[in-house]
């Protein structure tokens, strides 16, 4: 008796014949044997582990991976424990994957673990396909089910990536402000609103950059001088 998504390997004095998986009640000779196994599919979840990206820092990873026999032959005779097999595949394809990125960039814009998950599934699919492929398995679907720095640097890496963030975001901010400011001058120099000889082209140009890129709110200052007294 055959259930949906099950098969049977039928062999004789212990030569492979072939594999039946018409569902239902079947009939084979006395002298043949079965072997069932199940071509479902199958949901396999690592256990966290700890590895060092390509940076080498210590990260904490898991993966889920979606997989199902394809060759009942080979899961069936070329490996011990197709199942087990699977497992110990999936972690060491993990680990390798693992360290080729490194968790967070800002920098060097590179592929990195946590903002290009799609990209690293992807070639950790085909790692781990290249390496159950002798057990006759089909990998569907390789995803992160756990991604974060080891607890003895997430700390510091915390601070570090706030660090980094307040840079990208001050010289985006600056950048923006000189725009503004080079717009500004051209303004007034094109409309004939004042004439600015170069200190007062740079007093312009600082009180501009203050206003452009403080944090906090300028109060204005009322000058009923002259620049020069």
């Amino acid at each position: 008796m055959l259930q949906p998504n099950q098969a049977a390997a039928i062999l004789l004095f212990g030569a492979y014949r072939g594999t039946e998986r018409t569902t239902g009640l079947r009939w084979v000779l006395p002298w043949y044997t079965r072997k069932k196994i199940s071509v479902r599919v199958h949901n396999s979840q690592s256990p966290t582990m700890k590895v060092n990206d390509k940076r080498g820092n210590p990260v904490e990873i898991a993966v889920v991976v979606v997989w199902r026999v394809a060759d009942t032959a080979q899961a069936l005779f070329d490996v011990e424990d197709y199942k087990h097999f699977v497992e110990i595949q999936i972690e060491s394809a993990t680990r390798t994957i693992a360290s080729q990125y490194p968790y967070d960039d800002i920098e060097h814009h590179e592929k990195t673990l946590r903002a290009d998950a799609d990209d690293v599934c992807a070639q950790l699919r085909d790692e781990i396909q290249a390496r159950v492929q002798v057990a006759g398995v089909q990998i569907d679907e390789a995803r992160l089910a756990h991604l974060a720095y080891a607890p003895e640097i997430a700390g510091a890496m915390l601070r570090r990536q706030q660090a980094e963030a307040v840079i990208a975001a001050r010289a985006k901010l600056v950048e923006g402000a000189v725009t503004m400011v080079q717009s500004a001058l051209e303004m007034l120099s094109q409309k004939g609103v004042v004439e600015l000889d170069d200190e007062r082209r740079a007093a312009m140009v600082s009180n501009l950059m203050v206003v452009l890129c403080g944090e906090r709110e300028t109060q204005p200052v009322v000058n009923t001088g002259t620049l020069y007294s």
